[in-house]
């Protein structure tokens, strides 16, 4: 049998979610997988578990929100011998989840994991860092890890939108920044520094309609709205799919991204979860090493190639 590793954050998600967790290795055995659980004790632990598995492991799958599989990809990037990753969500907003596919029910998840898709992704790294689908920073951003656990578990995604509305009262924080992007130099003053590759963010779809995991680029939007009326105005139209033509922002589709503040930056927020730094400048690029197990329901919509890596896992 394959053998795989079930990481997962003990935190997340409802009483049903770890009742379900804890069936995940009796559903994996039928589909040919001897599993065993790797729960987290402490932040960041996910990371030192897939760091330190032994190079025989077949599957990684990281059970939880969007930060456990951040932490997983992080781990896997340290190894000499990468593992192929998979991801299961567990959580209140699941926006890698829900772009990749999954449902809400982990039964089906696992039997749509189990017969899915081996594809090599593109991993966005800020200064060395991986991140899986955003990077920001930014008012307000901080309330994806910032809202406490049990406004998050009594609400759900409300719990989020509550956390913002009490944030809001404060000023929008303005950045002075300079920013080197396909071969060009731009000074200005920013509110918003987005850096994304997904089509969903903070549990809104179809921010970006032409997103793609294996193109090698990913989409950079700056912001110059200085006031909450001009920001509600832009909010608007991004939702509405206005995103890349639209005044108030600057939009991107690239490889590399270099910006420099002029005053060092309050934390980014990378998948979620708070990125603590000391710098005024940031790279981002993109790494080409992790390959993941992926449902095949959005594989079309989400992949220029359609054709399965080398290596896909047999079940026989």
């Amino acid at each position: 049998m394959k053998k795989c590793a079930i990481v997962y954050n003990p935190e997340s998600g409802k009483p049903k979610d770890k009742k379900d967790i804890n069936s995940l290795p009796s559903i994996l055995e039928v589909n040919g997988y001897d599993a065993v659980l790797c729960p987290t004790k402490a932040p960041k632990d996910a990371v030192r578990i897939v760091s330190t598995l032994p190079d025989d492991i077949d599957l990684v799958i990281c059970c939880g929100g969007d930060g456990t599989l951040n932490e997983g990809v992080t781990g896997n990037l340290m190894r000499k011998k990468k593992l192929l990753m998979a991801h299961l969500p567990v959580g209140t907003v699941n926006d890698v989840g829900t772009m990749y596919g999954f449902t809400k029910n982990m039964v089906i998840n696992s039997q749509m994991l189990t017969s899915g898709s081996v594809r090599n992704i593109d991993v966005c790294m800020i200064n060395g860092k991986p991140f899986v689908y955003v990077a920001c920073v930014g008012s307000y951003v901080d309330v994806s890890y910032n809202t406490p656990r049990d406004l998050k578990k009594k609400y759900g995604r409300l719990g989020y939108i509550f956390n913002a509305l009490s944030e809001f009262k404060d000023s929008v924080k303005l950045f002075n920044l300079t920013y080197n992007i396909d071969g060009k130099t731009v000074s200005g003053t920013y509110s918003f520094v987005f850096i994304t590759n997904t089509c969903r963010i903070g549990g809104f779809d179809n921010i970006y309609s032409d997103v793609k995991l294996d193109d090698d680029k990913f989409e950079v939007v700056l912001c110059t709205a200085k006031t909450k009326a001009e920001l509600a105005v832009i909010a608007g139209k991004i939702l509405a799919g206005q995103i890349k033509s639209m005044p108030g922002l600057e939009y991107y589709k690239t490889n590399y991204f270099k910006v420099v503040f002029e005053e060092e930056p309050p934390s980014w927020v990378i998948d979620g979860e708070e990125y603590k730094h000391n710098s005024k400048t940031f790279e981002f690029t993109i790494n080409k090493e992790v390959n993941m197990l992926l449902p095949k329901k959005n594989i079309v919509k989400l992949f220029n190639s359609l054709e399965e890596i080398n290596g896909k896992i047999d079940k026989g």
